[in-house]
């Protein structure tokens, strides 16, 4: 898809054949166990003589033919649907109005969502629309990155009173791994809501921290960050190769006051210590992503769902263990279903009564909760879930 910019509004068009060719291989490929942004990831990396602007048109492509699927033949052929998926994506951007309510609430989501969460009319339409690209800058570094990429938006623009926080959104077409001050570790790709997890941790410099789902470390590196360096961090994940990522992202950033191990979420804990806080970003459903990620939409069940919601409860069970009297625990998931939201705050606050709820900033407003769904579009990045408890202190 060609993108040609003027003064008042932005023009696609649809690609040409290679780049249409080329997508309807990823989208081919594609399936529950193969997310086509894992596929994509894997074709433009071993897909020879595609250049850097063709692979952004084919990962467009594909996005689009997912945003749209409710909309297509599903017995037609796959180039037919991308074409059609590309008109409307086109449609959309230029008269959003002419598609109702009622239209999107049919074909954006499976039919099974409505009856696992609220769905809204907003929500639907931010669905439709292409995600932002959020930054997270090192501490101090924020005014440095916005001169030397340029096309930035600080974060305080956006949401008052979050100033100094090193969220940026970048509007530019730049490839940003290729730039400086990436390959420098000035700065990571961290979704906004990703970042206010970290902000809810609040980790002080000289704590103990557990990152128990760390992934491929992107929430590891932030807390690492926040503590100045200084203190501990065991990251754990189920997966080696996960961790593998984390090991060369931590080079880059220059983090070193972390620990990985693996940990399978069972009741043998990778350590014995003691944490001042522990994160269970835990595996979910992936619902607050499906703007950025449309292929999730069409493979998620509400049998995932639910045995993903057991998960949930029981990597909670065993991490808190982990906590200190006194210390902190933080649930979040990228979800907005009930069940793996207050379902399991619900669950875990009833078998656990050592812990208390814990109170933390609404960041952006004056409020103060102990569970928060952040839901697009009121707030600017994917949807988040995050809960906190203190375990009680130590009796004297």
């Amino acid at each position: 898809m060609i993108i040609a910019r003027t003064s008042s509004k932005m023009i696609l068009r649809l690609p040409h054949s290679r780049v249409l060719e080329a997508a309807a291989r990823v989208i081919e490929a594609s399936g529950k166990e193969r997310p086509a942004d894992s596929v994509l990831r894997s074709f433009l990396k071993a897909a020879p003589g595609v250049s850097r602007p063709e692979g952004r048109e084919v990962a467009r492509a594909v996005f689009a033919y997912f945003r749209w699927y409710g909309w297509l033949d599903k017995g037609g052929a796959v180039l037919a649907g991308l074409k059609r998926a590309l008109e409307l994506d086109q449609a959309f951007c230029e008269r959003p109005g002419a598609f109702s309510d009622d239209q999107l609430a049919e074909c954006c989501v499976p039919a099974w969502v409505a009856s696992h969460m609220p769905v809204t009319a907003a929500w639907l339409r931010w669905l439709q629309t292409p995600p932002s690209l959020w930054l997270r800058a090192q501490s101090g570094r924020t005014d440095e990155i916005m001169d030397h990429l340029g096309n930035c938006q600080p974060l305080a623009d956006l949401i008052p009173g979050l100033e100094n926080t090193g969220a940026i959104r970048y509007v530019g077409p730049a490839d940003l791994f290729q730039t400086e001050a990436f390959q420098n570790g000035l700065f990571e790709l961290q979704d906004l809501s990703s970042q206010v997890v970290g902000w809810v941790c609040d980790p002080k410099p000289g704590q103990t921290w557990w990152d128990a789902c760390a992934g491929e470390g992107g929430k590891t590196l932030q807390l690492s960050d926040l503590m100045g360096n200084k203190g501990l961090i065991w990251a754990s994940d189920r997966a080696a190769w996960r961790l593998a990522i984390l090991k060369r992202r931590a080079a880059r950033a220059r983090s070193f006051n972390y620990r990985s191990a693996l940990w399978q979420g069972g009741e043998s804990l990778p350590t014995k210590t003691k944490f001042d806080g522990v994160l269970v970003d835990a595996p979910c459903s992936g619902v607050g992503t499906w703007q950025r990620n449309p292929h999730g939409r069409w493979t998620v069940s509400p049998e995932d769902v639910r045995e993903l919601a057991a998960l949930q409860h029981r990597l909670l069970s065993h991490a808190s263990q982990s906590v200190k009297p006194g210390g902190r625990l933080i649930y979040s998931v990228c979800t907005l279903t009930t069940a793996e939201c207050d379902g399991i705050c619900n669950a875990f606050t009833a078998a656990h009564p050592m812990f208390e709820p814990a109170v933390f900033p609404a960041y952006g407003s004056t409020g103060q909760v102990a569970r928060w769904s952040l839901k697009p579009p009121a707030f600017p990045g994917n949807g988040m879930f995050i809960a906190c408890w203190r375990r009680e202190p130590a009796r004297v």
